[in-house]
């Protein structure tokens, strides 16, 4: 069982890698306004995905191959109730997945949402890292 918890750190370190991987890039296309503010809004995202499968994975849950940030939080709120914090970020980000993707009736996306959308992804990083200290 001992190895099998290792094996589980190790992936989670690897969905933590992956999420920081997309939180670079979203800083670096803020920070120099060279990029589209969707793709910000798309990676943002994909890291609060990401880090919240992590903590699952962490702590010894099943994986499932999903990408609606509203289950995964509240399947993150069964192990620790505090992750009700994000519940707002994990909402406002869940929009973004298809939204950003494909064309249709969707917003035009600004650097405010970007933004935003980065602020909501980190505090949900924040909170994922404080857990698993």
């Amino acid at each position: 069982m001992e190895n099998n918890k290792s094996n589980l750190k190790e992936l989670a370190g690897e969905w933590f890698s992956k999420a920081h991987d997309d939180e670079l890039s979203s800083k670096n296309i803020l920070d120099d306004r060279r990029g589209a503010p969707s793709t910000v809004c798309f990676l943002s995202q994909q890291m609060a995905e990401k880090f919240l499968k992590g903590y699952l994975v962490y702590n010894e849950k099943e994986l499932l191959k999903i990408h609606d940030l509203d289950k995964l939080i509240k399947l993150c709120e069964e192990i620790d109730g505090s992750f009700v914090e994000v519940e707002e970020q994990t909402k406002s980000l869940s929009d973004f997945y298809i939204s950003t993707r494909y064309p249709g009736d969707y917003p035009e996306f600004t650097w405010a949402m970007a933004e935003k959308a980065f602020e909501s992804a980190d505090k949900i990083k924040k909170l994922v890292l404080e857990k698993i200290k």
